[in-house]
């Protein structure tokens, strides 16, 4: 083990030309050069960084972000149905007065406002998540690699003009 001049970082050779500095493989030569370099970010994480992203950046994480809370309404939404189940061997009387727990339970929800503004948030996560997994597969497919930044931006624009016109639709029941 050797110390590194000026640091206080233990480093351990792992070859000719590659040192291991703590858990990050580093190359000698210029900086912007190397595979992989620590980087200390202190205490607090410098967010000004997320200025530096590209659309393509964007566009993974808005995608990873869609997918997980479109994963996180489909487990939702099962709970909910998991409700119809004692409805399903409910008498037919029952079931025509609309007093199951299934009914009575979209009912309620469907009554409230911040429900309606969550399925306008749910349109919108979807509409995007598909608009941008087509534009995925279309640059998978070597179409369009040239405006991959544009395709991005048009599917959010495309998403927003969705989403706004919806907004009537999914409101109107509320009130």
């Amino acid at each position: 083990m050797d110390r590194s001049a000026g640091s206080a970082r233990i480093a351990r050779s792992n070859g000719p030309g590659v040192r291991r500095v703590r858990n990050y493989y580093t190359t000698p030569g210029p900086s912007h050069l190397r595979m992989s370099q620590s980087y200390n970010r202190g205490l607090i994480e410098d967010f000004g960084r997320w200025r530096e992203f590209s659309a393509g950046m964007w566009a993974w994480i808005f995608h990873k972000f869609t997918g997980w809370v479109l994963v996180g309404y489909l487990f939702t939404h099962i709970a909910v149905l998991s409700t119809a189940i004692p409805a399903a061997g409910a008498e037919e009387a029952v079931l025509q007065a609309g007093d199951d727990v299934y009914t009575q339970t979209i009912v309620t929800l469907e009554e409230l406002l911040l429900v309606r503004i969550l399925e306008v948030g749910l349109l919108a996560v979807a509409v995007f998540h598909m608009l941008n997994g087509t534009r995925l597969l279309l640059v998978d497919l070597g179409i369009g690699l040239e405006s991959q930044d544009k395709s991005f931006y048009a599917s959010l624009v495309l998403t927003g003009a969705i989403t706004v016109a919806s907004v009537p639709t999914f409101i109107a029941g509320a009130f």
